[in-house]
């Protein structure tokens, strides 16, 4: 069984040369960015207990980057000194991103595969990362039955995606894709947005248990992200990995 939506991962493979256009169909992710990967920072410092100060707080932690695209992430987390797996279900993202990562001097092991054909191989990792991802899988709860089966005991997981509200369809929706024009018309299907309580409901048996939740919210007039309490739009789970007698 796969969860690859063959109609997503074509729509993001015929744009995949925009991927560091900072100007093009990734802009909105170019601006995203440098928030969400400080928070992403902050809290795997915290949690495995690194000097943030440090040019590479991550060394010897084992990341792991689903649906990795282009490598918008992937490359500033290998940059932290992260041991780092990146995979997407599209061949012409992992193509521009080994391009890319080459490019910039970057050792990133990329892989044209998905998350449960990896957790089938029993590899896991100290962090895994599953962002913008989780909206476009054909079946959510097998991908996250993979994540799970992905993190190691007392591990972490990041899930970031897009609520299923009124507002996140105005914005999110309408507003990125018709009126702004940020992203293709046809990107998100709003229908597929998850409410926070869904993800944490099937992460709930699978040995997840929810750590975190963290909201986003851009202004328009300043142009800029910042941490927010309203997760009506933009918001990021953070689980740890329950340790049981199965796998320790």
């Amino acid at each position: 069984m796969t969860t690859i939506d063959e109609n997503e991962v074509e729509k993001f493979s015929k744009i995949a040369d925009e991927w560091w256009n900072e100007n093009g169909k990734f802009k909105p992710l170019h601006k995203f960015n440098p928030i969400r990967l400080n928070f992403f920072k902050q809290e795997i410092c915290k949690f495995f207990s690194r000097d943030e100060k440090l040019l590479t707080p991550f060394d010897g932690l084992q990341i792991l980057d689903i649906g990795c695209g282009g490598g918008l992430v992937a490359e500033p987390i290998s940059r932290l000194g992260a041991n780092l797996i990146a995979i997407d279900a599209s061949q012409k993202n992992i193509n521009v991103a080994q391009i890319h990562a080459e490019k910039s001097g970057l050792k990133i092991d990329y892989k044209c595969t998905t998350a449960e054909e990896l957790a089938t191989q029993n590899q896991q990792f100290d962090v895994v990362l599953a962002l913008e991802i989780i909206e476009h899988v054909a079946d959510v709860e097998k991908f996250i039955q993979a994540c799970s089966q992905l993190v190691k005991p007392n591990g972490l997981l990041f899930i970031a995606t897009l609520n299923r509200t009124a507002k996140s369809l105005l914005m999110a929706k309408f507003g990125v894709e018709y009126i702004l024009r940020w992203l293709p018309i046809g990107t998100h299907d709003w229908r597929k947005f998850l409410k926070p309580s869904e993800i944490e409901n099937i992460a709930k048996n699978q040995q997840l248990q929810l750590k975190k939740i963290q909201g986003f919210s851009y202004n328009l007039i300043k142009d800029q992200w910042s941490f927010s309490e309203d997760i009506s739009i933009n918001y990021c789970l953070i689980f740890t990995k329950t340790c049981t007698k199965s796998n320790i």
